[in-house]
């Protein structure tokens, strides 16, 4: 297990304060209002009342939620104030950026605050007229000592028609319960007049809620794939690890995008016009965040346990948290007919060619992207020198190790048993694993073999995946091509939930002559918004081409911008078939492609 003193000092503080909880009898509930009412000011009012204890509290509001990126939500706090039970004003003092103090809070206490929420997207708190949408680690306070203890929540001011959809347990009428402050935190609100549909499955309760206009949206078509997607989901894992689950989307006609898990729901936000264009967009988020219940949500990395609200909890296992997820949730797409092969392999190839074409990939390894993933809020770290994706190495490094532990096996195991087993041997036991060394100590088991080879070489290292070695195994091979390609003469960069942002232009360029600058937010490419495929959209530029963009300045000023994209050389992938494919190389491909071992073959020694 690694862990730097920092994080270890952290959880060791946490621990503490867990003891104290219990040592001081922490069990009676944590009472929240949260009024709806002021719409039009986009300002939520909390009210806190915190049971008798000790005379001294601390409150705090988490600085990070939702995606590994430190937002002090502190900065949209108007106010906060303070009072006794028995009604008397209490002095409360600002400790740091997010924490309060409050004396004299024996009898219990009374905290109320005044906040700022118009942050749209699956990662953020919205309250507008038309809807609220709240990740409640960006709205609420926790009593520092209280932490563990029961909470509920009511919620008062409400529109006319309006309803509530979250994953809380229900209560009655607009008040909901949790056990304690993170499984509360964990289950997002949505309060409007959504449209909603459910069906069942294998004991498990789907409900699919979605804030958008009708005509964006065919609700029986969703629920359609989402039935045949959790079906093979949950096959493939053999494991019901919830009784409910809740999909709520949102399809702005707007910016817009990203997707959010949590334990027993996940929050996905596509623009309507990408949906219109790209309908199978939606079940391949859909079925990333669904695989999150598993992956992160109980199958979690040690490193990222104890969850620290105040400061960063660093993790060299995000590639398989975040990459493998999108693996996993690939080969289910395949399992529920709602993908084939030939968009499995272009995917593939478009996957090695994004990693090929960042420089940083002979720099930086797979676990140093996932500690580094804290930086990707700035510009220049999300250049193609300086940083790769886990997401994307780390789905690769799924389809390889898939690859190489049905090599070692003789087809007897694939990436299907290797999570299994750490579904069976961690999240069933209630442990987390060893981080990367737990993810090797699971594909050595299921397949009998030993792989700290590819680990030290692909996962910590920085050697070049061989992929053709790979490959061959099924009977594939990577095709490389050099093409002449449009050349839009910038590189741009986004974090999540944001807008791209360009990092550089190319000197002397017609981008450049038009006024295109570094540090410009990109909000429209050819009359579009931009969306998730953003950077798909630029890559299928031609020569020639018009580039008209939308911008926003660093000072906050908009205009357009328009040029013809020049022209470079640059590499393309293709993933085919080997000249002579033998019957052996297509059973296994035929098996890795539906995310599951062969049926015969031994283990090797």
């Amino acid at each position: 297990m690694r862990r730097t003193a920092r994080a270890f000092a952290g959880w060791m503080a946490l621990a503490g304060l867990c003891l104290a909880a219990v040592a001081a009898g922490a069990t009676e509930a944590t009472k929240y209002t949260v009024s709806l009412a002021d719409t039009a000011q986009h300002r939520v009012l909390v009210r806190i009342d915190i049971p008798a204890g000790a005379v001294e509290r601390d409150l705090q509001l988490p600085v990070w939620n939702a995606v590994y990126q430190i937002r002090d939500f502190s900065q949209h706090i108007n106010w906060v104030r303070a009072k006794s039970g028995t009604g008397q004003t209490l002095a409360i003092r600002k400790m740091d950026k997010s924490r309060w103090h409050i004396e004299g809070a024996a009898q219990g206490a009374e905290i109320e605050y005044e906040l700022f929420a118009d942050d749209a997207g699956p990662f953020g708190a919205q309250l507008n007229s038309h809807h609220a949408f709240l990740n409640l680690a960006e709205v609420l306070m926790y009593p520092v000592e209280a932490r563990g203890a029961p909470v509920t929540v009511h919620f008062d001011g409400l529109p006319a028609g309006w309803k509530i959809a979250t994953a809380m347990t229900a209560a009655g009428g607009s008040d909901f319960s949790a056990e304690n402050y993170d499984r509360m935190v964990d289950s997002p609100v949505e309060a409007g007049t959504f449209q909603e549909s459910d069906f069942d499955d294998a004991g498990i309760h789907y409900r699919v809620v979605v804030d958008a206009d009708a005509a964006d949206y065919d609700m029986a078509k969703i629920v359609a794939m989402l039935r045949s997607m959790t079906a093979a989901a949950v096959s493939w894992m053999n494991d019901r690890p919830m009784s409910g689950y809740m999909f709520l989307y949102h399809f702005p006609r707007g910016p817009g995008g990203g997707g959010m898990e949590h334990a027993y729901c996940t929050a996905i936000d596509i623009p309507a016009a990408r949906l219109s264009e790209n309908p199978e967009s939606l079940a391949s988020v859909s079925a990333h965040e669904f695989f999150h219940l598993w992956n992160v949500k109980r199958i979690r990395p040690q490193s990222l346990e104890p969850v620290d609200y105040t400061r960063e909890n660093y993790t060299p296992a995000l590639w398989f948290s975040e990459g493998v997820t999108t693996t996993a949730g690939n080969f289910i797409l395949q399992r529920a007919g709602l993908a084939d092969e030939a968009k499995f392999l272009a995917d593939l190839a478009g996957q090695i060619e994004e990693l090929e074409q960042r420089p940083a990939h002979l720099t930086q390894s797979a676990e140093e992207s996932s500690l580094d993933t804290w930086l990707e809020r700035y510009d220049y770290y999300r250049s193609p020198e300086r940083s790769i994706s886990y997401y994307n190495k780390g789905n690769l490094l799924g389809l390889m190790l898939d690859l190489e532990v049905r090599e070692a096996s003789n087809g007897k195991a694939s990436l299907r048993e290797v999570l299994q087993w750490m579904n069976q041997n961690y999240a069933q036991k209630g442990k987390s694993f060893p981080d990367s060394d737990g993810v090797r100590e699971a594909a050595e088991t299921v397949s009998g073999g030993r792989l700290r080879w590819f680990f030290q070489k692909y996962v910590a290292g920085l050697e070049e995946i061989p992929w053709n070695e790979f490959l061959k195994t099924v009977g594939l091979r990577l095709d490389e091509q050099r093409v002449t390609v449009g050349d839009p003469e910038f590189v741009s960069g986004r974090r999540t939930g944001a807008a791209p942002v360009v990092l550089s232009v190319s000197p002397d360029s017609e981008a450049a002559h038009a006024g295109l600058q570094a540090g410009d937010s990109i909000l429209e490419f050819n009359g579009r918004q931009v969306g998730p495929d953003f950077r798909r959209q630029v890559g299928a530029l031609q020569p020639g081409d018009v580039v008209k963009l939308h911008v926003r300045t660093a000072r906050g000023e908009e205009h357009e911008l328009q040029w013809k994209a020049g022209s470079r050389q640059e590499v393309r992938y293709q993933v085919k078939d080997l000249e002579n494919v033998s019957a052996q190389q297509r059973a296994r491909r035929a098996a890795w492609l539906k995310g599951e071992a062969e049926t015969q073959g031994e283990a090797r020694p």
